[in-house]
This record gives structure tokens, C-alpha cells and sequence, in this order.
């Protein structure tokens, strides 16, 4: 009668549970293993053989079967290594079948019997906790994120020994050690920056709201310095927040061992070169940087040296806030909800326009360095700011610079009433509010009703266009502490978006 060891295996950042089912028959000795395996998963059955005789148990002289169910759905890594060797142990009555219930064994075996670390744990606590197992058991060092997943009791072995014995009932494995979380700031303060009001104003919006943001000038005026300064002003992650953004980073294997939650809030910035599947994530079905940049931020500089057809591929995600991927096996979503922060100069010289130095473009090297940004790409962006040339930029080198602890207070209380006004509701920020919601939270000033209805005929704005300009419009306002969107705030905002009618 088959034996069956549960499991799991990773599936974008999300986890799929597995059910390791082996059986001996009186056949020739040899191991076959079916149910869409890859490589890596057919090569297990010699380590385990290996580990099985190092630990001093007994690897049974039979034809061993193994199959992996659901067996539409393709296994890959080195995560079934502990749930095949247990299965192969209880097939042949070294270990009881009843300790295997209500548990998830996940490792890697080495040819000397130990386990080790497996990529994405917090990914696969989850599956646990959402599949309604009680206990994971995990290589020693991966069991710190995913302890901290409630209603699951996570432990952790050094070898394929100490599970089994554990199995047995006369040992005790170990608990996680739980890392102590604490936020870092990132180097860099917003009072280093000199001058540049406008830009921090914009930027600060961006952070109270989450909305995307485009930073144009000349080369020299700080846009890189105020981009890179922007994780100082994010509020840090919440609970909720903190487990998704670590799933995400666990299963595209960046978080070391033992390491707790993350805390602050990612901040991702690709080169020129990265291509589409590292953007949004690929044939590996690892997630890309969108992915990687949820809930914090997405920066990329010189954006119109990236190519066209990568932004345009940005269209989609960042407006569902959510990457799809469909593969001959099926779809796989990963979380997107980022904010875009991009920079770019005005014309491939930098100098349009500016009051010192002359461009050396011609017309139609503007024209087609502007092209690199779509309309359509453009229509998402919520924020343009034309930051001034040093000349103009330094005017008030002698006052005295707002500090980032001083922006990020205001940032965290207009946090704090977008959390309480969303709390019903699957959004957090103003930037991801959309359909009723949007309606039911921007309440408008009679004055402001006649200003949006003007810039829309004005301007001739898209449907996509208006509602970014009220979403801005009701973060300036949670900046005061205003319940009501009244004049000033909309008028403010619909600066911001129209700035970018000149770079075309």
C-alpha cells in the first residue's frame, strides 16, 4: 500500500502542495520517479539513496515508485529530497505512518544525510497555514520568516537523522530563533539636497499617496540624488505588508538564512539593459523587479534610455497592480502594487532649455528621444516635475533644509488616514483606489467641481488622466488633514500632471 509524505513546491510566490506517494514492489531494484518531474527532482533519488545509507537506515532492495500528485503541475528544485527519503523510510516500516499526518517536510539532502536550505519557506509557511496543516519542518536556519506565520508550528532538523528519530518520538527538534526586526533607514537625507522645493513637494506627495512620479531636468540638478533619498520618507511596512513583501523576495531567493521579516520598504532600480523577463518576471517564473518592488518603489533612471517596447510592457501592470504570466502550464499572478519613480533628461543632450548652456539637438533628435515615451505609458504617470537647472535650483542655498524625519512624519499621518479610510476596502493608498471607492473618497469643493470640469475640456484628459489628478488631489489634502479636496488641492495637482504636455 502506497505511503504519502505531503509536501510542497513554489509556483511564482505562491506554493503548491505536493503529495509524495511511494510504494515498493518485489521487482528489480531500481527507483522510478513520475509526475512531471524536472531534472533536478529525477536526480533526488541518488541523493537520498545516498543519505539514507549514510544516516544508517536501510534502503529497501525493491523497485521503489514515486509519484508526485497533482501530476499536471511541474516540480522543480531540491525541496522533495526530505519528503521522498521519508516516504522510501515508511514504505519499508522504519518509521511510523502516523507521524507523517497534519505535516509538511520540505528540504535538501546532502549524500552524508543533512539537509539543507530550501528557496522560499515564507512561501510555502503560507501553503501550510491556507492548506490547513498544523507543522512545517524545515533545514535548520529557514524556519525565521516563516514563524511568523500564525496558527503554524514551524521547526527545524540538521539532518535526515534528526527527523526521523523525531518521527520515532525520542527527539525534540528545534524551534526557529526569531531575528529581531528593526527598521534601518537608508543612507541619505533630504536636507543634503539643496534648494529644489518644488521637487521635495513632489515627492512627498508621491510618498503620502503612492502615486507614480517623473522627475525631468538637465544633467547636474539632483534628480538621482532626490530619487535615491525617497525610501527615507516611506513609512515602514506593516504586518500584513511585511509578510507579503518578504514572500516575494523569499521566493526569488534574495533573503539570507535566518533572516526575520523585512521592514522597509524595497527599493529597486534596474539598468538600462535588464530585459523584459527581469522586469516582470520570466521562463523560471521567479518574479521580476515590479514584482520585487512591491509596496516600495521602482526607479528607474534615464528612463527614456530604456527601451520602448520594456516600458510598454509596464502598461498593464501598473494599472492592475499585478503581473500575469501565461505559460503552456498555466497563469501565475505576482503582486505589483509599486510606486514608479522615473528620471530623464529633455532632449539626448540635456540642455533644452536650459538658460546657460545651449542644446546641440536638432529638432528631430528631440522629437524622437521624446517618442521613447508613449502616450499611453505617459497617461499612467501621475506626477511630472521639471526640476530647474543649478543656477535656479540654489537660490536658497542659505536657509535651512527640511530634514527626511520631518517629511516623513507628515508622510505616516497621511498614511495613517488612507489606512482608516480604506479599511474596508482591499486598497491601502490613493494611488490603488479606483471604481466606487474613488468616487465615495474624493469629496470635492463646489469651486473645485468647475476647475476639474474646465481642465478637462481644456486639456482634453483621459478618463485614466482625471481620476489620477482627484487621487493626487485627495493626498495633497490628507497631507493637511483635510477631509474635504478644496481649490488649492486640485489645482495643485493638475499642475503636476499638465507639466508633462511640454515634453512632447
Amino acid at each position: 500500500m502506497a505511503v504519502v509524505v505531503n509536501s510542497g513546491c513554489l509556483r511564482g510566490v505562491d506554493g503548491v502542495v505536493v503529495r509524495v506517494e511511494v510504494d515498493l514492489f518485489r521487482r528489480l531494484p531500481r527507483v522510478v520517479v513520475v509526475g512531471l518531474a524536472a531534472n533536478s527532482v529525477r536526480e533526488s533519488s541518488e541523493r537520498v539513496r545516498s543519505a539514507i545509507s549514510a544516516s544508517g537506515f536501510d534502503f529497501p532492495r525493491m523497485c521503489v515508485t514515486i509519484n508526485l500528485a497533482p501530476a499536471n503541475v511541474r516540480k522543480e528544485g531540491t525541496a522533495l529530497d526530505l519528503p521522498i527519503a521519508l516516504g522510501v523510510l515508511t514504505a519499508s516500516q522504519q518509521i511510523p505512518k502516523e507521524a507523517l499526518e497534519k505535516t509538511i517536510f520540505v528540504g535538501e539532502l546532502g549524500l552524508d544525510g543533512s539537509l539543507r536550505a530550501v528557496v522560499g519557506p515564507l512561501c510555502l509557511a503560507v501553503l501550510a497555514r491556507e492548506t490547513g496543516f498544523r507543522r512545517l519542518v524545515l533545514p535548520r536556519g529557514c524556519g525565521g520568516a516563516a514563524s511568523r506565520v500564525p496558527g503554524l508550528e514551524v521547526l527545524e532538523a540538521r539532518s535526515l537523522k534528526e527527523v526521523v528519530h523525531f518521527l520515532r518520538g525520542g527527539f525534540e527538534l528545534a524551534r526557529p530563533t526569531l531575528e529581531p526586526s528593526c527598521s534601518t533607514l537608508p543612507p541619505g537625507d533630504f536636507s543634503e539636497v539643496v534648494g529644489q522645493s518644488q521637487a521635495k513637494r513632489a515627492l512627498e506627495i508621491a510618498a503620502a499617496g503612492g502615486h507614480n512620479i517623473v522627475l525631468c531636468g538637465p544633467p547636474g540638478v539632483g534628480k538621482t540624488m532626490l530619487a535615491s533619498r525617497i525610501p527615507s520618507i516611506l513609512p515602514d511596512l506593516s504586518e500584513a505588508e511585511a509578510l507579503e513583501v518578504t514572500r516575494i523576495h523569499s521566493a526569488a531567493g534574495l533573503r539570507s538564512l535566518g533572516a526575520g521579516l523585512m521592514v522597509n520598504r524595497p527599493f529597486r532600480s534596474p539598468h538600462q539593459t535588464v530585459s523584459r523577463a527581469g522586469l516582470l518576471g520570466g521562463a523560471s517564473l521567479k518574479p521580476g523587479e515590479l514584482s520585487l518592488s512591491h509596496h516600495g518603489v521602482l526607479f528607474l533612471d534615464e528612463v527614456p534610455e530604456f527601451p520602448r517596447s520594456t516600458l510598454e510592457l509596464l502598461r498593464g501592470p501598473l494599472e492592475e497592480r499585478e503581473v500575469v504570466l501565461s505559460r503552456a502550464s498555466g497563469h501565475v499572478r505576482f503582486p505589483a502594487s509599486s510606486m514608479l519613480v522615473a528620471t530623464a533628461n529633455p532632449c539626448p543632450c540635456g540642455f533644452f532649455g536650459h538658460p546657460i548652456r545651449p542644446c546641440v539637438c536638432t529638432d528631430a533628435q528631440r522629437q524622437r528621444y521624446n517618442s521613447r515615451l508613449s502616450g499611453p505609458f505617459l497617461d499612467r504617470m501621475d506626477l511630472w516635475v521639471a526640476i530647474a537647472s543649478p543656477e535656479e535650483g540654489c537660490l536658497g542655498a542659505g536657509d535651512r533644509e527640511e530634514r527626511s524625519s520631518e517629511i516623513r512624519t507628515r508622510v505616516n499621518k497621511a498614511r495613517a488616514a488612507q489606512s482608516q479610510r480604506f479599511e474596508c476596502t482591499p486598497f491601502r493608498t490613493n494611488a490603488e483606489v479606483r471604481g466606487v471607492p474613488l468616487n465615495e473618497c474624493i469629496r470635492l469643493e463646489k469651486s473645485a467641481h468647475r476647475i476639474i470640469e474646465h481642465a478637462n475640456t481644456r486639456f482634453s484628459l483621459t478618463g485614466r488622466g482625471r481620476d489620477r489628478i482627484l487621487r493626487v488631489a485627495r493626498t495633497i489634502a490628507d497631507l493637511k488633514g483635510a477631509s474635504v479636496v478644496c481649490r488649492s488641492d486640485l489645482a495643485e495637482a493638475l499642475s503636476f500632471r499638465t507639466a508633462m504636455r511640454g515634453w512632447a
